[in-house]
């Protein structure tokens, strides 16, 4: 049933702080935001300034209160100060007003009011803001997290450098100007699957020597490939053909410009809403509260407590259709080419031609340097994994973007996400850690069932590595765990049990790298 009425949505997470009222389309929206004297966000100081103007801000959009018929409130991921003050005035005014109360996901409303705005139906999300990077799509009855930063977010990475070198706050814009006039140096590219992380970026940056615009340029440009890069696995791992970019880096029209130019490379079509709906903002939570209100969600006030690190993938989604999952590939003599996320294969006489792929939206010297990295990398790494006893294909010949190797026929693991296989799996990955090699890129998508012996067979090496260090080790088993979870949601919990049986089978020291994956898992990556 339709929810008939205003909703009055409050927004107040972080530094800005803004009101809004919806009901078939936005009403009114106002904003307030913190400004801190110097350096970055002080979260008291931010709660502080909230409480002050918290009063005017609402009576300057609710000139008719009895229209109104439910208060929506970010509960979370958020400052707790901030968050504590934001609940504080919508209990009141569900109370006062004697209407539904509803707390609501900072994240998932940016994804909402972004696919309000823009009519896309099934994309996968960029999610890129201050605090926050995640790669997001949805996937029975809630929205999955394909991948996200290991550290800070894109917008704090942003404004740490620029703090250091005396810029005010926000950075991202003074940045955003003055890469216009750059030209690229080299610096750090972290991508581990489709997780990626920004710290030592941003260190390189402000130890760099060179002038504040080719700094500001490449860091820009390192730090969006990357964005771009784990947006573009995403969309190949899940089979989807739309991506919506939201948050408030998603102003950037630099990155922008190349996730448009990536979704015109696969065929696909790219979204970003008008710049009110991109920062955070009232009207998604308005829009939110009232999409939850109509499916039946509400919030007593007894049970409206903050949460500073609510996760997009905690929300339950009842207000949203189910969207059957893309299938998944079968390798086999019917398939002539597959394209990945950064590699065309052709098959052909019993080989696979794996070529990378220049991508258009990357600066030509950051990109041909990856091409080169990962292609010798890859085929050294393919060759030592096979030395070790891991299944590889065998390789008969390289280029320097081309590696040319023994076509595995089969079926991916996508396609069968069985206890047993993903034991198999487990056996083999246990296998490769014992060696001192680390895969990278560990979805369901890079290991396939052989199809005459049911042996796994692990593929795509590109981002491997030579690495004994615990926490890359954890990084490893993160990213397939969150394929799992992001693909087969239902059976997860079981399949990472079977996965962890056979890790410990063939690798001594499992158990700290399962617990290690569990800190992972929990870590706050929001504040």
């Amino acid at each position: 049933m339709p929810f008939f009425g205003q909703i009055l949505g409050i927004e107040g997470t972080a530094w800005n702080l803004s009101a809004a009222l919806f009901d078939s389309d936005l009403i009114s929206l106002a904003s307030d935001p913190y400004s801190p004297a110097q350096g970055g966000i002080h979260p008291r100081e931010a709660a502080q300034h909230h409480a002050s103007v918290m009063k005017k801000l609402i009576s300057s959009i609710l000139k008719e209160p009895r229209k109104v018929t439910g208060i929506a409130f970010s509960q979370g991921p958020g400052l707790g100060p901030c968050l504590r003050t934001v609940a504080t005035a919508a209990r009141s005014l569900s109370l006062a007003l004697n209407v539904p109360l509803v707390g609501v996901n900072h994240c998932v409303a940016h994804i909402e009011i972004g696919c309000f705005a823009t009519g896309c139906q099934d994309p996968i999300v960029l999610y890129a803001s201050g605090a926050n990077t995640q790669v997001i799509g949805y996937l029975n009855g809630r929205y999955r997290i394909f991948g996200e930063t290991l550290d800070i977010g894109i917008g704090n990475a942003l404004d740490k450098f620029a703090r250091s070198k005396g810029l005010p706050h926000p950075g991202g814009p003074i940045i955003e100007a003055q890469a216009k006039i750059g030209q690229y140096i080299e610096l750090p590219y972290t991508v581990k699957g489709m997780d990626l992380a920004f710290s030592g970026l941003v260190s390189a940056a402000k130890d760099s020597k060179a002038s504040l615009p080719d700094v500001c340029f490449s860091l820009q440009e390192t730090a969006f490939s990357m964005c771009v890069e784990v947006t573009e696995r995403a969309m190949s791992l899940a089979g989807k053909d739309e991506v919506l970019l939201v948050g408030g880096v998603g102003a950037n029209r630099r990155l922008q410009e190349m996730l448009r130019m990536m979704c015109e490379d696969r065929g696909a079509r790219f979204f970003v809403p008008e710049q009110k709906y991109l920062g955070d903002n009232g009207a998604m939570i308005a829009y939110l509260g009232k999409l939850m209100l109509e499916s039946g969600s509400s919030l007593p006030i007894e049970s409206s407590q903050i949460k500073p690190s609510f996760r997009s993938d905690d929300v339950e989604v009842t207000w949203k259709s189910n969207i059957p999952p893309a299938a998944g590939c079968i390798v086999s003599d019917q398939l002539s080419h597959k394209r990945g996320a950064e590699a065309i294969v052709t098959f052909r006489n019993g080989k696979a031609e794996k070529r990378r792929i220049m991508k258009p939206y990357r600066v030509h010297a950051l990109d041909k340097r990856l091409i080169a990295e990962r292609t010798r990398a890859e085929a050294r790494l393919i060759a030592a994994a096979r030395k070790s006893g891991v299944p590889t294909p065998i390789i008969s010949d390289i280029t320097g973007d081309t590696i040319v190797m023994e076509q595995v026929k089969g079926t991916l693991l996508t396609r069968n996400l069985t206890e047993s296989a993903v034991y198999k799996t487990g056996q083999m990955i246990g296998k490769l850690h014992s060696s001192g090699i680390m895969h990278g890129d560990l979805t369901t998508s890079n290991i396939i069932l052989r199809e005459n012996d049911g042996v796994c067979v692990l593929i795509d090496f590109g981002l491997a590595q030579v690495n004994t260090d615990l926490e890359q080790r954890g990084v490893d088993i993160h990213v397939l765990f969150q394929t799992l979870e992001s693909t087969a949601p239902e059976h997860a919990d079981t399949l990472k049990a079977a996965f962890t049986s056979g890790y410990a089978e063939t690798f001594t020291e499992a158990a700290e790298v399962i617990t290690r994956e569990h800190e992972i898992e929990l870590r706050g990556r929001y504040l």
